[in-house]
């Protein structure tokens, strides 16, 4: 899979691909990460690659023609018949909020062309004429959409096989179909007792029946309590066992805070 990403900070990227989970993933040749620099496609002798907004206003505006010659060259290189074109995807915050079941399919794709909007936004003609997709982190504003075009290679990276040290580390994540779309449950390492609090007691009784019970009983409560949209969410899908829905109260209260 491949990743090209149109950006004006190319060098913000370097120890995000050279460390961790992403630096196994591209060196492993799992996700191709290549960038690409309006500027270097922009004319005149300061390579200029804003200006003003009509109609006034604060800030300037990405210029729509350097980010075509820039386009124009990912594709070029990339080299696909045009009914398969890779898709070109702006963060933005019109855009859909990326979650779990669109990285799982970012994840199974042949990749995209990432466009990292910075200033005060892109020509509209230009997203008009060329954007296939727009996707958010959230209702919030970034000073550039780098940090989102991050998050999605590493969610994506992560998914892939032989990336993670064990093979079913993320399905037992939050968000996961294999945790029916709940919140994860809380984790525990040694030492069995730190600062004068100890580990559950059922974690350290070999029962492991119990264990997944209790982690069970956790994520609803964790859910319930902080997301109870996924909750909800989880009910309506008939992902919640009866046994789930008549265990939920007492692990509310068992978990309440206090408890």
């Amino acid at each position: 899979m491949r990743f090209d990403v149109i950006t004006l900070f190319p060098g913000l990227f370097a120890p995000f691909l050279t460390s961790g989970v992403t630096r196994r993933a591209y060196a492993g040749g799992q996700v191709d990460v290549r960038l690409w620099n309006p500027r270097d496609h922009a004319e005149g002798n300061y390579r200029r690659v804003d200006d003003r907004p009509y109609g006034g206003g604060p800030g300037m505006v990405m210029l729509a023609e350097p980010l075509l010659r820039c386009l124009e060259a990912v594709r070029a290189e990339r080299a696909e018949p045009r009914e398969s074109q890779a898709p070109l995807l702006l963060f933005s915050p019109v855009g859909r909020p990326l979650d779990h079941a669109a990285v799982e399919r970012w994840s199974a794709s042949a990749g995209a062309i990432l466009l990292c909007g910075r200033y005060e936004g892109i020509d509209q003609r230009f997203i008009d004429a060329h954007v296939d997709l727009q996707m958010s982190l959230g209702d919030f504003v970034l000073s550039g959409g780098e940090i989102a075009a991050m998050a999605l290679l590493d969610a994506v990276a992560r998914l892939q096989p032989g990336v993670l040290h064990d093979a079913d580390s993320h399905q037992c994540e939050s968000f996961h179909p294999v945790l029916d779309g709940l919140l994860d449950c809380p984790h525990y390492t040694r030492p069995e007792e730190w600062a004068g609090r100890r580990v559950p007691a059922v974690l350290v009784s070999g029962q492991h029946a119990q264990i997944a019970r209790w982690r069970r009983e956790q994520q609803l409560a964790i859910t319930s309590r902080n997301r109870p949209d996924l909750l909800d969410a989880a009910r309506k899908a008939g992902r919640l066992s009866p046994a789930d829905e008549a265990a939920l109260p007492d692990a509310l209260e068992r978990n309440a805070p206090g408890n």
